[in-house]
């Protein structure tokens, strides 16, 4: 069986808010497709597949025959290798890709969004600079200077003239669009723009020169005017939706300093390969991954992971591209280039969430597609009545008509829920907080309790000394002296964690060490035979305990790793040796059952030690002596008590539990299996991050049901309006648009401010 594959492409051209709909349809029935999901603001698409039955450049060449230009995945030019070095390295560069650059060179739907914007703006100029003077001229009578018949032309001609620069140039891109979206089987917004136009132009050329009869020149420029510049301001606003996807495409550096053959050249990041040996200097960017070879720095990590504080790096750490080398320079060998960096499987990730649809966006959309129907049958239907049964004027049914087809434009339903996905999830990544789907967003609100898995999520997941106990005659500084001479030769995790809390002290030295398998470790020290282990080596070696035997058992009843020290027969001290809770975790325990989330602790750890560090952190329920098998099984039982479960973990035995929770939480830190089976990660690995994700969630649902309140009441008020119910209060079809562009505005306008919006956790 074929893998499944997931690619997000650019699109571009994506015109009308509705316009990404054709285009999923299309690439949704192709053969090997399980689904595709677009966005028109963010103006990409992201597709799973089967390799075995299609392959991306199938897709690519799907979205050319919609009509769109695709220019490839979504990611930083500078990052990814162009074709021309994909050829030079030996590979044939894609097919098509010089038709595409032509494509891109000569055609509009090759602009990116600052260029639609650019290009919009320009095209409401035009059509404004033609309006005004066609306005004042015609409803107002003012006279203006034109040249009389026969060396000009008649007045209706001028005005034929003036309406056609308004409208012909100026509305070209709602033609485009309409026509690529009915090509595709969709209705948009472009659709009703150019029958609410198209109608009023194409009736006052007719009556200028074929018969006599009313003209809406004037009428259905200023009518343009007002769209343009309510889609000019509305695209602006999908622009700035995607603010946070651009700036990470921006933090890869542009060039990169590499040793090849012994000399130090400066190239393109996208020319960087595997195995190269990268130079870093202070204050540089780290263009790609990889591990560090030689010299030791500070590396600023929070455009990544959203952690203020730098990363010490020395010979054999990871390096991330985009990150910022802080003070010494460094040489590193580049692991992972282009589209493999974590720079970019990030912006893939956040992409492919901003594509994803809750389930209230695919509701929008049916309603969208069906309001333009309604729209085109209630406008001819209000024709119709006006006109050949009431007995109104041409000129007044008519101009109710094109009302009905501009103010049921449904741009304000179709943003509706988008514009506020890609804004929450673009400032959940600048927080290190990664959700991949909108329907995690939507169903990290209705959580009851989350399930926090112990170790490497609520503690560091490393041994650590937490308190030290003395025989009479004996200090803490002799104790750890001779425990750290002997556990320098040893490669336990707890020895580690005597070794970290004995930095600075002086290590007694110790010879003929010797690792005693399950119980610790013997060597001679200061010609006397010295012991470090766990009662069972005092037991056989006869050790008494008596002094210290009470302190051990307090120890261990705490859930404490109790490791005795002892020399020439005779018991130093006990060293407590526990995971360390992380430094967040009790304030995001309270944090959670301050908003009436229940939290569960789950670990495989012995009932006193998971009781111990539950209490500690302020839990009310603690799953202990948990198997790893069993991890799903118990969110499964929570579930089945009518619990919306959250599962937060960091190991590949989380996987499983983090898969069947309703949302899965992965710990940054931890492994790939489990980052792939989550649905929202926690780059900082911090437990607080669970509470800024559901408060970022609450937070952006609200704004999305706002929206669809406000874009379903203005459609429900607005047709009546717009159809003549209440006449003889009407509206023109100036002041439609204006109540159309409004709305839309509106609601971009609302989605917006959730990049100011107050949320714990949230910088």
């Amino acid at each position: 069986m074929s893998a499944m594959k997931s690619v997000t492409l650019e699109v571009r051209g994506l015109f009308g808010e509705l316009d990404h709909l054709g285009v999923e349809k299309r690439i949704g029935a192709m053969p090997g497709v399980h689904h595709a999901q677009a966005n028109s603001a963010s103006g990409s698409i992201t597709v799973q597949y089967d390799a075995g039955a299609t392959s991306e450049e199938a897709l690519r060449q799907a979205i050319l025959e919609c009509g769109y230009h695709c220019s490839g995945e979504v990611l930083p030019r500078h990052v990814c290798k162009p074709a021309a070095l994909s050829a030079h390295a030996g590979h044939a560069a894609p097919a098509g890709a010089k038709d595409e650059m032509a494509h891109e060179m000569g055609h509009g739907s090759g602009m990116d969004m600052a260029g639609m914007v650019r290009d919009m703006r320009n095209r409401f100029l035009v059509c404004l600079a033609f309006a005004i003077p066609l306005f004042i001229w015609a409803p107002m009578g003012l006279p203006i200077p034109m040249p009389a018949p026969p060396l000009g032309l008649a007045l209706d001609q001028w005005m034929f003239v003036l309406a056609s620069g308004a409208i012909l140039w100026p509305s070209w891109p709602f033609f485009v669009a309409a026509w690529r979206a009915l090509k595709n089987g969709i209705f948009n917004m472009a659709v009703l723009v150019v029958l609410s136009v198209g109608t009023g132009y194409l009736f006052s050329v007719a009556a200028t020169f074929l018969f006599e009869g009313v003209q809406f020149y004037e009428a259905v420029s200023v009518l343009l005017v007002f769209i343009l510049l309510g889609h000019w301001l509305e695209m602006r606003a999908r622009a700035g939706a995607n603010d946070a996807i651009r700036a990470l495409l921006n933090l890869a550096p542009p060039m990169a300093n590499v040793l090849r053959d012994g000399k130090e050249l400066q190239v393109p990041t996208a020319e960087v390969l595997a195995g190269d040996v990268v130079i870093v200097r202070p204050g540089d960017r780290i263009p790609v991954d990889g591990v560090v070879t030689e010299g030791e720095t500070q590396v600023d990590e929070s455009m990544l992971t959203g952690e203020s504080m730098p990363v010490k790096k020395i010979a054999g750490s990871g390096v991330a591209g985009a990150t910022i080398n802080k003070s010494g320079a460094f040489r590193f060998r580049a692991t992972k280039v282009g589209a493999d960096t974590a720079l970019a499987q990030i912006v893939k990730l956040v992409q492919g969430a901003q594509n994803s649809k809750a389930p209230a966006q695919l509701l929008a959309d049916k309603a969208s597609q069906w309001l333009v129907l309604i729209a085109i049958v209630i406008g001819l239907a209000t024709f119709v009545v006006w006109f050949w049964v009431i007995g109104q004027t041409l000129l007044f049914a008519v101009t109710l008509t094109i009302t009905v087809f501009v103010i049921a434009c449904p741009d304000a339903l179709g943003l509706a829920t988008p514009m506020a996905i890609m804004i929450g999830t673009g400032r959940g990544a600048q927080n290190g907080i990664l959700i991949k789907n909108a329907s995690a967003l939507e169903n990290a609100t209705r959580l009851d309790v989350v399930i926090f898995d112990k170790t490497g999520t609520l503690t560091l997941g490393k041994p650590d000394v937490v308190e030290i106990v003395v025989a009479p005659g004996t200090t803490e500084a002799e104790v750890l002296g001779l425990a750290a001479g002997m556990e320098q030769h040893s490669e336990h995790p707890l020895a580690h964690a005597i070794l970290e809390k004995a930095k600075g002290l002086e290590a007694m030295p110790a010879e003929k060490f010797t690792n005693v398998d399950g119980m610790g470790a013997r060597a001679v020290a200061g010609g006397e035979l010295a012991l470090v282990g766990n009662r069972r080596l005092m037991d056989t070696e006869r050790v008494d305990l008596s002094g210290l035997e009470a302190a051990a058992e307090r120890l261990a009843a705490g859930g404490r790793t109790v490791v005795h020290v002892a020399r020439g027969g005779r018991l130093w001290g006990l060293i407590a040796i526990a995971d360390a809770p992380r430094p967040t975790s009790a304030a995001a325990v309270a944090a959670l059952r301050e908003r009436g989330v229940e939290v569960v602790m789950l670990t495989g750890d012995n009932r006193a030690t998971a009781e111990r560090v539950g209490k500690e952190l302020g839990v009310s329920m603690v799953l202990a002596e948990v198997l790893p098998g069993q991890k799903a099984e118990q969110v499964k039982a929570l579930q089945a008590k009518g619990k919306k479960v959250g599962m937060v973990g960091d190991g590949i035995n989380d996987a499983p539990a983090l898969t069947q929770a309703d949302v899965g939480f992965a710990i940054g830190a931890g492994t790939d299996v489990a980052m792939e089976s989550a649905d929202v990660v926690l780059m900082k690995s911090d437990p607080f991050d669970v509470v800024g994700a559901i408060g970022l969630s609450r937070v952006t649902l609200r704004k999305m049901h706002q929206n669809l309140w406000w874009a379903v009441g203005y459609n429900v008020v607005a047709f009546p309006f717009a159809a003549g119910v209440f006449y003889p209060l009407t509206i023109s079809p100036e002041v439609a648009a204006i109540a159309m562009s409004g709305s839309s505005l509106l609601v971009a306008a609302n989605a917006l401010l959730l990049k100011r919006a107050t949320i714990q956790g949230l910088r």
